[in-house]
């Protein structure tokens, strides 16, 4: 559950990163001011936790939380080692999906490490490394697999088949993460660990002046949703400087420069939440006196798989889940009222848990 933030230099990755987590990444006017990928470990904002904390009273409230890489910039020519290029590859390898900041504002006290600005453009440079990267990394592969294939191996013909389409659309400049797989296809390309297979999430940013006049979709901001609709990834507005402006406030102060932007909430949430979805992953819920808490687990997975997030003896002696959808529960307002009312019901092995589910797992060991 790693995401790694990318972007080229002076775009505001590091000043993202430091409204994120506070931990304070350099941020310069030059590029590769970061030279390490800088970690942070953020939580999920999740309002559910704070309705059961007040329902359960509750002693303890756990978020679940997703981590960050602030990843130095790329240039043109780092898959050939320009700039700290290899280096960054390597971490970028690291991640399970890529949050990319494009800049969408001009401000002339910012150098532009291309001299202007043009989000397309900027993608499109880091993109081509990435690309660049696959490439050279299929090749190698290429060599192992065509000579397994002549000497007559059935399923290194079908690796080397898939293997040249793969190749194929990269000569072509476009990400593996657009190229239409079925599920064995998708299996294999994921054993590949290719950078342009990662899911990729645009963060837009713009200027306060922008944010101000409600100019959140100008003219650099449209650019980019429009190439992001054309290879399925999405895009969310934020404002990097005021994001990291707002994480040095107090609460209060907090909720009163988001009135005076006309914002509900801050970007970062919008950012954390759609990384999250970007990571194909949800929540469930534990509940009670001691402690409430948010559990992560990937879309899709069945309840004893979910139990074993807890502990792996529940998930070994797992017997059943008495369940109840966070909604049914408010509605009720407390668990001895949706009881009576038969929202709970028991689950077994095969059931497939839901965002929001409220759980207590029955184990025998």
């Amino acid at each position: 559950m790693k995401l790694g933030i990318v972007g080229l230099p002076n775009v505001g990755k590091s000043t993202l990163f430091n409204a994120i987590t506070k931990a304070g990444a350099e941020s310069a006017n030059y590029p590769f001011c970061t030279i390490e990928p800088n970690v942070g470990v953020v939580s999920v904002p999740d309002k559910r936790i704070d309705v059961l904390e007040k329902m359960y009273n509750a002693k303890k409230k756990v978020y679940t939380s997703i981590e960050f890489y602030d990843i130095a910039g790329l240039v043109r020519g780092a898959s050939k080692g320009e700039g700290l290029g290899n280096k960054f590859l390597s971490h970028i390898r690291e991640v399970s999906s890529i949050v990319h900041v494009v800049r969408c504002f001009e401000d002339s006290n910012i150098v532009h490490v291309d001299g202007s600005v043009d989000p397309i453009r900027d993608i499109e440079t880091i993109n081509l490394e990435l690309i660049f990267s696959d490439l050279e990394v299929l090749e190698r592969r290429l060599e192992k697999v065509v000579k397994l294939a002549r000497s007559g191996d059935k399923k290194a013909k079908s690796d080397l088949s898939l293997m040249e389409k793969i190749k194929s659309h990269l000569e072509n400049n476009k990400p593996v993460r657009t190229l239409e797989l079925n599920e064995d296809e998708k299996e294999f390309v994921d054993d590949l660990f290719l950078l342009t297979s990662k899911p990729v999430l645009y963060a837009a940013n713009i200027c306060e002046d922008d944010l101000m006049d409600g100019n959140t979709e100008n003219a650099l901001v449209k650019k980019v949703k429009e190439y992001a609709a054309e290879e399925n990834s999405e895009v969310i507005t934020v404002c990097a400087k005021l994001e990291e402006e707002l994480s040095t406030l107090s609460d209060e102060e907090k909720a009163e420069m988001l009135k005076e932007y006309g914002l509900e909430e801050p970007g970062l949430n919008k950012l954390i939440h759609a990384s999250y979805k970007l990571l194909g992953l949800i929540s469930f819920l534990t509940a009670g006196e001691k402690e409430v808490r948010a559990w992560t687990i990937t879309e899709g997975t069945k309840a004893p798989k979910a139990a074993g997030k807890i502990h792996s003896d529940i998930e070994r002696g797992f017997i059943r889940a008495e369940i109840v959808s966070f909604d049914k529960l408010v509605e009720c307002g407390s668990e001895s009222v949706a009881k009576e009312k038969g929202f709970y019901r028991l689950e077994g092995k095969d059931y497939v848990m839901k965002d929001g589910d409220v759980v207590e797992f029955r184990f025998n060991v």
